[in-house]
């Protein structure tokens, strides 16, 4: 569907967000990545899927993230044990602190699904590192295209993030979804810089 130009509504108690696409097609050329000190990354080759929300709470609260946590049990367990579907957290010690997911079921094309760090690693070197290594994982397999997206809900330096890690914007989409804090899957002072619009609050 096309959207007319011009505003429009949303209705209270939902989310719009503009959703970025952005691909390489190509290994880019980066300079040599540097590990952060006391940082791993751990590919987790059976997911518990408490420890994975847990994650995913840690890394995308932040920001919003609610897709996995309206999936049930049974749902998010099959789709993270499915063939070509990789999950790798970034450790430090035995704490994960940034996760990493990738989708190749759709070789020769692979999707970042999910890449981020939770707060205390921001400014870190941490998001750099986490990018080099799914770079690097994805374009050893010889790939005929990587991709992944970003929206406007997210942190306001990711899509100059992905840019600069060679990423190249090829289509935007509009999102309209139930804001998971009135839905109840995240707090509600969760992203207290997206403020939230009660659904009775009505059009002035």
């Amino acid at each position: 569907m096309v959207l007319p130009d011009g505003y429009l509504d949303v209705t209270p108690g939902r989310l719009a967000a503009v959703v970025t696409y952005l691909e390489q097609t190509a290994r880019p050329a980066l300079p040599p990545a540097a590990v952060p000190e006391g940082l791993r990354m751990e590919r987790v080759k059976t997911v518990v899927v408490e420890e994975y929300r847990s994650v995913f709470r840690k890394v995308g609260e932040p920001w919003l993230w609610f897709s996995r946590l309206r999936m049930s049990d049974e749902q998010l367990r099959a789709t993270l044990a499915a063939e070509g579907v990789e999950l790798f957290y970034l450790l430090a010690g035995s704490e994960p602190l940034g996760m990493l997911e990738m989708d190749w079921r759709e070789q020769p094309e692979v999707e970042i699904v999910f890449l981020g760090v939770a707060p205390q690693m921001v400014g870190r070197g941490a998001g750099g590192y986490l990018m080099r290594f799914a770079i690097d994982e994805a374009w050893r397999r010889g790939p005929r295209r990587l991709w992944l997206h970003t929206c406007t809900l997210d942190h306001p330096g990711a899509l100059g993030f992905y840019q600069r890690f060679g990423f190249v914007p090829y289509r935007r989409a509009v999102e309209i979804s139930e804001d998971p804090r009135l839905s109840g899957e995240l707090p509600r002072e969760a992203a207290p810089q997206i403020p939230i619009i009660e659904p009775d609050s009505g059009v002035r």
